[in-house]
């Protein structure tokens, strides 16, 4: 593929050069003012409904306690991550808002979330009856949500098996174990607006609440919107709504044509290690699966599928370095990759190249997950622990 500028921003420099960034190989930059701004967007999307900030995996690869305080701090009354780990390092260090945590195995230190105040999830009773042993050893009584499968077929209780739930939970209930505060649910295409299996799935999980509350059950929340949900299904939105990637600033339902002022979080940049002149007819990288039509000047990034960037991103992944728009290449490999920076480039050691960012011209998470088949999720939570996390913005500044 033959590179072509782009028009971008006129102050745009391909010297990004700053303390917490001089002699790096490559950096995420969070920004957590446009998390704030996405949490604060979102609400006003939810008025009625409580704010979950969901920050599993790492808060999706942009740092899990600096962003859930951020999302404290813009207006998030809950935190939600799938285990129990994430959990764990929420509480311990000092976070007091409700939380959730959602994916356990028998054997799991059920007692220590009971002993964090975390609100723990029930799909099965052999769950309820490991959170209603740790809460027996505590002398307390645990909080639990019962989750419901309305269609996805994934977690939860389908059909008669939400019914044995319900039961088991209500007798724990009576003992003092456990009181359910919570049902719940997720669906299986929010992100596709006019899926008749949306409207579906609210019917069977209100008829699952109204089950639950013919038994005795009396929670204080009911819970099934996702990010997508959040945005384009109003009627899902319950007592509370769970986003997660819009958080971050990246859309759930990129096939909409609406950026629902959501500002993207992450910026990935990296510096040229290498920038050399190639000759007509040389094979660039292993296979040469890329071989340029002129002289060129190319550039080696430090960064490769050990860092997260896609293997599949080899010919295709989009880079820029100030108004250049280039991609990956030939193929990428472990530690490093090649961009054809062009016949006329520059470009020296140390220049930063853009992968994905905020800025006019660069390219986006979503070119990313365009570019490989894939979505934008996977493109933030894949960045690897060997790219620092440079912390920006918010209302506290530096962090």
């Amino acid at each position: 593929m033959t590179p072509s500028p782009v028009a971008a921003d006129p102050g745009a420099t391909a010297d990004r050069e700053t303390p917490q960034t001089h002699g790096l190989p490559g950096w995420a930059e969070i920004d957590l003012s446009a998390l704030e701004h996405n949490v604060r967007t979102l609400r006003e999307r939810a008025p009625e409904a409580d704010f979950m900030a969901v920050v599993k995996a790492d808060a999706y690869g942009h740092g899990l306690l600096p962003v859930a305080r951020a999302a404290v701090r813009a207006g998030a009354g809950w935190l939600g991550v799938a285990q129990f780990s994430e959990a764990f390092a929420l509480r311990d260090a000092g976070l007091d808002t409700r939380l959730l945590t959602w994916l356990s195995v028998p054997g799991a230190d059920f007692t220590g979330a009971v002993r964090r105040a975390i609100d723990l999830s029930a799909s099965a009773t052999w769950v309820l009856d490991e959170i209603a042993t740790a809460a027996r050893a505590l002398a307390t009584t645990a909080r639990v949500h019962l989750k419901v499968d309305t269609g996805l077929g994934r977690g939860g209780a389908f059909g008669a098996d939400f019914t044995s739930l319900v039961a088991h939970a209500r007798s724990l209930e009576a003992e003092g174990a456990i009181r359910v505060v919570g049902v719940w649910t997720h669906f299986a295409f929010a992100d596709s607006p006019r899926h008749p299996t949306v409207i579906a799935q609210q019917e069977r999980f209100f008829e699952a609440v109204a089950e639950a509350e013919r038994a005795g059950i009396r929670p204080e929340v009911r819970h099934l919107a996702n990010s997508a949900a959040t945005l384009v299904h109003p009627s899902a939105q319950a007592d509370l709504v769970r986003p997660g990637i819009a958080m971050y600033g990246l859309s759930p339902v990129p096939q909409v044509d609406d950026d629902f002022d959501l500002r993207p979080v992450m910026s990935l940049r990296m510096r040229l290690a290498l920038v050399k002149r190639l000759p007509a007819g040389q094979g660039v990288s292993y296979g040469h699966t890329y071989t340029p039509k002129v002289d060129t000047v190319v550039g080696l990034v430090p960064a490769g599928y050990a860092d997260g960037i896609p293997r599949d991103a080899s010919n295709v992944g989009p880079v820029s370095r100030g108004t250049y728009r280039t991609t990956v290449a030939g193929r990428v490999c472990m530690d490093q990759f090649v961009v054809d920076l062009g016949p006329d480039s520059d470009a020296v050691a140390g220049d930063v190249i853009t992968l994905f960012g905020a800025g006019p011209g660069e390219p986006s998470a979503q070119d990313w997950a365009d570019a490989t088949g894939t979505i934008s999720y996977e493109i933030v939570t894949r960045i690897g622990a060997r790219v620092p996390r440079i912390v920006i913005g918010g209302s506290q500044g530096l962090s």
